[in-house]
């Protein structure tokens, strides 16, 4: 009764042994890196609470959580306040346009004027101050998106043209 069962094998038994001596080997130069990694790793941690209490670092982050709280709503008034400036810069005078000239010929120089005064929208209005002899005259024509329903003149049209850009 001499026979073992490694002799029923199809393969020699030493190259199983020696397989398995292999496959030990490197699990042995696995164990020895992961120790490495955990010394490393505990000297690290005790590196960061070296001087620190549990519950002073308990304390450090609760501070920091209320901090973060705190940033959180303050960022959340900064995006309303900053809403609100959007909305009222959209809807202020943004454009300009203004041309000086001599309604009159030969009497009183350039004292005439026409201003255009536009939104984001190009909505405003045309402010013409004719100046003569008698008196100053002030007209208002509407502006709705670069457009108006009464014929400008040539001072008014370069006055519109001047704030929309052109």
């Amino acid at each position: 009764m001499s026979q073992s069962m490694m002799n029923n094998w199809p393969m020699d038994p030493a190259i199983v042994i020696l397989s398995l001596g292999v496959i030990t080997f490197l699990l042995l130069i696995m164990t020895i890196i992961c120790v490495i990694q955990l010394s490393r790793l505990y000297r690290r941690y005790d590196r960061f609470m070296r001087g620190k209490d549990a519950e002073s670092l308990e304390m450090i982050i609760a501070e920091l959580i209320e901090e973060v709280k705190e940033l959180r709503s303050q960022d959340r008034s900064n995006k309303d306040i900053m809403k609100t400036l959007t909305r009222g810069v959209r809807s202020s005078y943004q454009k300009f346009g203004m041309v000086k000239y001599n309604a009159f010929k030969g009497m009183g120089g350039n004292l005439s004027f026409a201003i255009a005064l536009l939104d984001m929208n190009n909505t405003g209005f045309i402010l013409n101050s004719v100046h003569s002899r008698e008196g100053c005259y002030l007209y208002i024509k509407v502006v709705e998106k670069g457009e108006t329903d009464i014929v400008l003149g040539s001072e008014e049209k370069e006055a519109l043209e001047q704030a929309l850009g052109y």
